[in-house]
């Protein structure tokens, strides 16, 4: 049985850690040929990717509550009911897309200021934004259209379509910042042109799907509704999530334009390696929900043991590399000496962090495979109140103190909020409460 668990691990988790890697990979991409131009563009990049993280991570929904609802059903052999459920979550994540560019077009510079950056990182985070707004349908609906892909026990196209996508977007940036000049905003263009593609590639798949199985490509209210009902939990847990990194965010703002700058790469390699973790969660997310629709609670037991082991050795793996590139890393993102000092303090950091990371991860992952969105989002608002003490605090001493003292402030409040959800995720998990069988 643990033989068969690490097949299936593996066989959904390595190419979801491709596809996982493509959204991180364009933010240090962007970063390293951005960073080219100055720290005052860097910083506004980081200000501008922390807003669109925001967005989009609120909308994780659309991937993760796609990915069990699917499973689920996959599991249970209703099978044109999955591919119906799934041509619904596209038309949501498009819904969702445009309503929020819209609203975002129209408050860019209001939240840009809320960070209170500098004004030249700020003017640069509103310029990004004012184009990356036109992407942000396009986004959405990628992120259902990979739940959709992942429920379905396939992770091989969404990788397919990140590899493609994060080529074409080096390659838009290099040339549209560096050769044709136009600085931030080309950076920009250049991701929107590539979300588009991908979300076109990612459709296409899952209407095709739609159409062998006799599915319309309407949406129905029902599946609507249902994805809302298991979305919204996730939905709170995430908008909680995102209060703790933008309070973190807000803090590093404190040590001043080069010190954001560091932070904002250093977040950066945060989300890389967090998404790299994740790959695990997600291959929790898709076989709970498919043995849950088996009703088959030995396995999800079994793969749930075996997973949270797997969880905090590739955390340490993960941090022992951090760990060993701290230092020629840095240089990649900057010619600025005091920019690339505080990165190293806050990688070294960072890598400490990834077993638990690895740990909390995991776990997160397989409630939410099992639909147990309630819990989590109690779980994020406990966790979340215990975090802002401690990010008021490191924003105190960044502060006053600043310098490399202010950095190592900062990326231990978020490993003592890393604790805080380990503290709520763990007796959760060993309840056993959230397993619940059946379509």
């Amino acid at each position: 049985m643990p033989a068969e668990i690490d097949r299936e691990v593996v066989r959904l988790g390595v190419p979801a850690l491709g596809a996982l890697l493509a959204p991180p990979l364009f933010l240090l991409a962007d970063a390293a040929i951005v960073g080219r131009l100055g720290p005052a563009p860097l910083a506004g990049l980081g200000l501008a990717g922390m807003v669109l993280s925001t967005v989009s991570g609120l909308s994780i929904f659309l991937a993760y509550g796609t990915t069990g609802s699917v499973a689920r059903l996959l599991g249970a052999d209703r099978r044109a009911q999955a591919a119906q459920h799934g041509v619904s979550a596209l038309w949501l994540g498009g819904a969702i897309g445009i309503a929020a560019g819209v609203v975002g077009l129209l408050s860019t510079e209001q939240v840009c200021a809320a960070f209170g950056a500098s004004p030249e990182a700020t003017a640069q985070a509103e310029t990004y934004l004012r184009v990356a707004w036109f992407g942000l349908p396009a986004l959405l609906v990628s992120l259902a259209g990979t739940g959709v892909l992942r429920g379905l026990q396939n992770t091989r196209t969404p990788l397919a379509v990140a590899a493609v996508g994060a080529v074409a977007n080096v390659i838009a940036s290099v040339v549209l910042v560096l050769g044709v000049g136009l600085g931030i905003g080309g950076s920009a263009l250049g991701t929107v042109g590539t979300e588009i593609g991908m979300a076109a590639w990612l459709t296409a798949v899952v209407l095709r799907d739609a159409r062998r199985h006799g599915v319309g490509l309407r949406p129905r209210a029902a599946d609507v509704s249902s994805s809302w009902r298991t979305g919204w939990p996730l939905l709170l847990r995430t908008a909680l999530l995102r209060v703790a990194l933008l309070a973190a965010t807000a803090a590093a703002a404190r040590l001043g334009t080069q010190g954001l700058a560091a932070h904002n790469v250093a977040y950066a390699v945060w989300g890389l390696l967090a998404l790299a973790l994740d790959a695990l969660a997600i291959a929790a997310q898709a076989l709970v929900g498919r043995f849950l629709g088996e009703g088959d609670s030995a396995s999800v037991r079994a793969l749930s043991r075996r997973l949270v082991r797997w969880g905090v050795l590739g955390g340490a793996v993960l941090g022992v590399g951090t760990a060993a590139l701290a230092v020629p890393l840095p240089g990649l993102f900057s010619s600025d000496a005091t920019v690339r000092s505080l990165l190293v303090v806050a990688l070294l950091v960072v890598a400490a962090l990834q077993p638990l990371a690895g740990w909390v991860f995991v776990l997160d992952g397989i409630l939410i495979g099992a639909g147990d969105g309630r819990y989590l989002a109690g779980a994020s608002l406990a966790s979340t109140l215990a975090f802002l003490p401690m990010a008021a605090g490191a924003a105190a001493v960044a502060q006053s103190v600043g310098g490399a003292i202010g950095m190592v402030a900062l990326w231990l409040s978020i490993g003592g909020w890393m604790l805080a959800r380990l503290g709520t995720l763990v007796p959760r998990a060993r309840s056993g409460r959230w397993m619940v069988t059946g379509s």
